[in-house]
């Protein structure tokens, strides 16, 4: 098992912006054979969505519409770290990030397809 730890969340005016964190802990991505890692969004009322996700080994990127030209997704394999960096923000933009891995090659919207969660971070966008 592996556990995804997040970081980077916080308030931020609309405009502005602000990279989050996912951390292996207590075993490495590839170690655990985790082949995808993802982040996803959950705003109050509404469904946890898909954000952007990333290849472990591969490096390829998906992002889900709403973000796609504002957020990049990265990774460091040294650091067992994937980023979101996220830009020009905007109020819609506010909910609780959370990290999600999966072992499987394809990167996936569905959040029911992915192994493990990290426990969220608050993102704040002020008009």
């Amino acid at each position: 098992q592996v556990q995804l730890v997040e970081s980077g969340g916080g308030l931020v005016q609309a405009g502005g912006s602000l990279r989050l964190s996912c951390a292996a802990s207590g075993r490495t991505f590839s170690s655990a054979n985790i082949a995808n890692i993802a982040w996803f969004r959950q705003a109050p009322g509404k469904e946890r969505e898909f954000v952007a996700g990333i290849g472990w080994g591969s490096g390829s990127t998906y992002y889900g519409d709403s973000v796609k030209g504002r957020f990049t997704i990265s990774k460091d394999n040294a650091k067992n770290t994937v980023y979101l960096q996220m830009g020009s923000l905007k109020p819609e933009d506010t909910a609780i990030y959370y990290c999600a891995a999966r072992g499987s090659r394809a990167i996936v919207v569905a959040q029911r397809l992915y192994d493990y969660w990290g426990q969220g971070t608050q993102v704040t966008v002020s008009s």
